[in-house]
Parts: structure tokens; C-alpha cells; sequence
């Protein structure tokens, strides 16, 4: 028996991926809107009211609007900002506690979170949770990812005949330290001051690499590069879509690039634990339109329906 979805924003980015991941789905009838109706509050209202689900992939005010339209009629998971931080809502990220599962099996709204929060929070969450870095610590964070996180606007000008010549080098943005994803960062990763976060856009299409440098001398007690991967092997063991990468020798790393976009196109995130125990550097690789949006959102999905959270997604 199949269950009906619908994807309120379906020709956005992530919506159309969300589609591309569900049309071929047996379990799933995938309810469309047709175009001319997207923005007809009646006819979404009307699919929304028939859908067991609704997928919204909508600019935050928007999401928030949709949100009074399908009132108490179908269960929702929101890709867009508006909600994650709010604690009426399932935050979907599974991997990170039981509590976070719990909550997303019995809840009717479950918000997916960002792309670069995703990275941000599986790295400081266990750091935070077991004990190794203390919840004041002044956390700084950069990011390289791919362009299609932009925006369709985006997208168009990095693959347009007329590309600016700055677009051919990576660019650092969301300088005045608001970036969007801030919220959630520090909320979920249990810190008790917002962090420094520099994300860097970059010429390639999807993928990117969440860094966190950690100098341990600012540390009161002493934590070593071995201690910290095996907390992350442990508290990941049981993870399908997250894995920890085993410790590298040292002239393994002095050999070792790290690129962004080797998961493009997947549903999984990776961790790496580099440096010394003096320097440790911090590092989560996944696609920003895989576990970081669509991926994550059908995750999301599959759980709430109480089938296989890796269904459709490996």
C-alpha cells in the first residue's frame, strides 16, 4: 500500500530532487500540482488535504504560510529554515541521539536541517555530548561547497556564457557572521556562545567539506587526536548514512587531499579526524543536495513512515 506524497515547491532545487528520488518509488503515489497552480493557495491546500505527507521546499515565509494552509491534514517536513530551531518541531537528524530519532518517528512536523549545519553538528554534537570540548569553547568553522546550494539564480550565473570572472574562484560570503544556518548550529551542537563560521562557495556543481580547527592548549584538560575519532567511531557505530573515517598515519596525511564534491550525488556523510593532538582539525564531507537537503528530507521521510531509513537513498 502505498502512502501519498506531496512537494509543495516542487520546482525549487531540492524539490526537484526530492521528485527524482521518489517517482520510481512503488511505495510512494507522488501527488504533482500542476504548474500553472503553484501558486494557487486552494489547489495546494486541496492536494495537501489528500497527501499523508508534504514535503515544503519553500523561502522561510513561505513555509511558514503553508504551514496555516495544510493545517492538521497531512504530516510535514520543512527544507527551508523556518522551523528548525523551533522546539515544537522534530529536528531530522537521527544519527546524533535516540531523542532525536524518538522524536521524528511520533512527530507530524519534522524540519530537515541545512547543509552546512548538517557537517557543523555531527562534528561538535559528540564533542559537546561526550565531554571533550566544553560548551563555552569559542568555536570557529569554515566551508567549501558547490554552487547549486545557491539557488536556481545562482546556478544559472555559474553555468551562463556570461560567468563574472570572480565566479572562477572561491568566494567567502555571509562575512558579517548572520549566516542563516547559525541558529541551528549552535542550538544542536549543545554550545552556549554562536560560532564563527566563514563558508566559501566554490566553481563546482554540489558537495562540500565542513572544517572545525581545534587548538587544544585552550582546553582544561587534555584531549588527544585518537581519543577524539574513536568517541566519533562509537557514537556513529550504529549510523547508516554517517561514517568515521580511521585515523591516518601522519605522512598518510602529508599526502592526502581532501576534495569536496567526492560524495556528489550521494546520501551519505563522512567524518575525518586530522592533525596531532595538538592541532586537531575536524572535518565533515557529504553533498549539500544529498544528506544536506533531499537526501536528508526522504531520510526524514522513510523513518516517519516507519520503513527503512535507507530506502531510495543507497
Amino acid at each position: 500500500m502505498s502512502v501519498k506524497v506531496y512537494i509543495d515547491g516542487q520546482a525549487g532545487t531540492t524539490g526537484l530532487k526530492i521528485v527524482s528520488r521518489l517517482e520510481n518509488r512503488e511505495d510512494i503515489n507522488l501527488l504533482k500540482i500542476a504548474d500553472e497552480d503553484r501558486h494557487n493557495n486552494q489547489k495546494r491546500a486541496e492536494i495537501m488535504a489528500e497527501a499523508d505527507f508534504t514535503f515544503l521546499c519553500l523561502p522561510d515565509d513561505a513555509a511558514r504560510e503553508a504551514v496555516t494552509l495544510a493545517g492538521d491534514h497531512t504530516r510535514l517536513i520543512d527544507a527551508s529554515t523556518a522551523h528548525r530551531t523551533n522546539p515544537e518541531w522534530a529536528y531530522g537528524f537521527p544519527e546524533l541521539a535516540p531523542e532525536f530519532r524518538e522524536k521524528l518517528i511520533k512527530s507530524n512536523k519534522t524540519a530537515v536541517p541545512g547543509c552546512y549545519a548538517s557537517g557543523f553538528i555531527s562534528l561538535l554534537y559528540p564533542m559537546v555530548k561526550h565531554g571533550l570540548l566544553p560548551a563555552d569553547f569559542p568555536v570557529f568553522a569554515y566551508a567549501t561547497s558547490g554552487y547549486s546550494g545557491a539557488g536556481k539564480k545562482a546556478i544559472a550565473q555559474y553555468e551562463g556564457d556570461d560567468k563574472p570572472e570572480e565566479f572562477n574562484s572561491p568566494r567567502q560570503y555571509a562575512l558579517s557572521q548572520q549566516h542563516k544556518h547559525l541558529p541551528e548550529m549552535q542550538l544542536f551542537s549543545g554550545l552556549t556562545h554562536k560560532p564563527m563560521f566563514n563558508p566559501i562557495i566554490c566553481d563546482y556543481y554540489s558537495g562540500m567539506v565542513v572544517s572545525v580547527p581545534v587548538q587544544t592548549r585552550m582546553l582544561d584538560k587534555k584531549i588527544t587526536l585518537e581519543q577524539v575519532n574513536q568517541t566519533y567511531q562509537e557514537h556513529y557505530q550504529n549510523a547508516k548514512l554517517v561514517s568515521v573515517n580511521p585515523l591516518m598515519l601522519p605522512e598518510e596525511q602529508k599526502s592526502f587531499f581532501l576534495a569536496s564534491n567526492t560524495l556528489s550525488g550521494q546520501n551519505k556523510l563522512e567524518i575525518f579526524t586530522f592533525g596531532n593532538d595538538e592541532q586537531i582539525l575536524l572535518c565533515a564531507r557529504l553533498d549539500n543536495l544529498g544528506k544536506g537537503a533531499s537526501g536528508a528530507a526522504v531520510q526524514c521521510l522513510n523513518i516517519m513512515m516507519g520503513i527503512d531509513e535507507t530506502t531510495g537513498l543507497l
